[in-house]
């Protein structure tokens, strides 16, 4: 009884020092005296117009926020609208196997070294080219672009860029990308640049509605990059440069006319005048097909016979060749979606396939090598003969001075005595008398 008693007190005494603490022990948890009502209103009178004039600052203070938040996400949103705009315009994917198709040709025309600068320049050149002529060609053609499923999203057929904002965008990287490669590259690129993206837009363009020969001048505009960048490199062009342009026109053929039959009711749609038109059977599409397959064949070999690759190209190039002339045979034989589609696919391969052949086995061009060589003696030789006129004109100019004998002042042999104990310098006059 007495032990549970003495529990119970023991409990409450430890309730009542939780809820009230001892300030003896927690000075800092004493309770603070209570003010007086009238005080606390007196202080909150005196607080309220600070309080009051807080309020329209913080208010402020967050519309500008608010404010600042909406003009960096419209700013963000139409850099975002207007990049994507400009990426579809430009056919980035296409334009970058133009790029590469003018990398290689500069890399061939170079000679044991590749200048990476030039390179570079000359890529970004070109890139700035076909991104200009392939946006004119979606100005001309918003019209037909509109009525075709492939195209009818792009951004001039849906109303996302104005024509006039695109022609703008087209005329601003053209202008660029040639300047570009006259500066950092030479007159004869640049041309070619040029020539091209007015071929492009100018020949290409309003010729596909006119008649089917426009897929052999579109070839001839495929085949001029790797003439831009071997101009780059090497200045001129020769016959071994011929090479990558030959295969990129016959190559264009197949891989063209494969896409034609299997999209021809879109193009027939867009009012696009295609070979495939004329052709419901097929047969003359895949024989046409076969037919420039067949013209890559002795491409290997040239490219060994006039130096420009080792002898392993020509067989590579040779089997590669025969891969996809065996993709166009079964077009030929049965001319339908199904081989169409496989001959296409084909030719996506076998291009990036060539190109890394040719970069692997490459051999330097000697024209450049030539060229480079020439050029260092005839700077060696100037160099030299520069030298030999200074030589001659500083001779000259100390024959014309007068020849006079100045007696130069008493010259000593030490000028204080180091030590002490050591004797007074001597002196010795110029004519040799002791003093």
């Amino acid at each position: 009884m007495w032990r549970g008693g003495a529990t119970a007190a023991s409990a409450a005494r430890a309730l009542r020092s939780r809820l009230i603490p001892d300030t003896s022990h927690h000075p800092a948890t004493a309770l603070a005296p209570i003010a007086s009502p009238r005080s606390f209103s007196s202080s909150s009178s005196s607080s309220a117009p600070t309080i009051a004039a807080a309020v329209p600052a913080v208010a402020e203070a967050t519309a500008a926020a608010a404010a600042v938040s909406r003009q960096a996400g419209s700013v963000s949103d139409a850099l975002r609208h207007y990049g994507r705009c400009y990426f579809e315009l430009s056919k980035a994917r296409l334009s970058a196997l133009v790029v590469a198709t003018s990398g290689a040709g500069y890399v061939l025309g170079s000679g044991n070294m590749v200048d990476i600068a030039g390179l570079c320049c000359t890529c970004a050149g070109t890139m700035m080219v076909a991104a200009s002529a392939n946006t004119l060609n979606q100005v001309f053609e918003i019209k037909n672009d509109a009525k075709m499923k492939r195209t009818m999203r792009r951004p001039l057929p849906s109303g996302r860029i104005s024509p006039a904002h695109a022609a703008m965008w087209a005329t601003s990287v053209g202008v660029a990308g040639t300047a570009l490669l006259a500066w950092k590259a030479n007159g004869l690129a640049a041309g070619l640049a040029a020539s091209n993206l007015i071929l492009y837009a100018f020949v290409y363009t309003p010729l596909k509605q006119i008649h089917p020969v426009n897929t052999w001048v579109g070839a001839v505009v495929g085949a001029i990059p790797p003439l831009l960048g071997w101009a780059a490199a090497s200045s001129e062009l020769s016959l071994n440069a011929m090479i990558l342009p030959a295969a990129l026109y016959y190559w264009q053929i197949p891989h063209f006319m494969a896409l034609a039959y299997l999209c021809r009711n879109d193009y027939l749609a867009g009012g696009y005048r295609m070979f495939s038109f004329a052709d419901p059977t097929g047969k003359r599409t895949a024989w046409v097909s076969l037919r420039n397959c067949l013209y890559m064949l002795p491409l290997g070999f040239f490219a060994y016979n006039w130096g420009l690759t080792s002898e392993w190209f020509s067989l590579e190039a040779s089997l590669l060749t025969l891969g996809l002339t065996i993709g166009a045979l079964s077009f030929v034989l049965e001319p339908t979606p199904k081989t169409a589609r496989r001959m296409f696919y084909g030719s996506l391969l076998y291009l990036p396939a060539f190109m890394a052949g040719l970069l692997l086995h490459r051999l330097p061009n000697e024209q450049k090598e030539h060229n480079v060589t020439q050029t260092s003696e005839i700077t060696g030789i100037l160099y030299g003969a520069e030298q030999q006129d200074e030589e001659r004109a500083r001779q000259k100019r100390e024959d014309r001075k007068p020849s006079r004998i100045h007696s130069r002042p008493p010259v000593a042999y030490a000028s204080v005595a180091p030590f002490p104990f050591l004797p007074v310098p001597i002196y010795v006059s110029t004519q040799g008398h002791e003093l």
